[in-house]
């Protein structure tokens, strides 16, 4: 069985200066970094983290179920 592939929103934060990417359906992941592929690259890491920790503790894994509205249903 292979990893859920959650949605990543990536975009350009001019108030911090960097690239920020974060995963609408794991509450609170987010990372950032100078270019788009080290912002993905950290977002994978914190992921992989969030998961671990809620496994740990028992906490709800949730199913990928963000799209964005260009993907929605009409």
């Amino acid at each position: 069985m292979s990893a859920p592939h959650y949605h990543i929103n990536l975009f350009w934060s001019e108030e911090d200066g960097c690239w920020i990417a974060d995963v609408p359906d794991l509450k609170y992941c987010s990372a950032h970094g100078d270019t788009p592929d080290e912002a993905i690259a950290n977002v994978q890491d914190a992921m992989d983290g969030w998961i671990e920790t809620a496994r740990e503790h028992g906490l709800n894994i949730p199913e990928p179920r963000y799209r964005p509205a260009i993907y929605a249903a009409a």
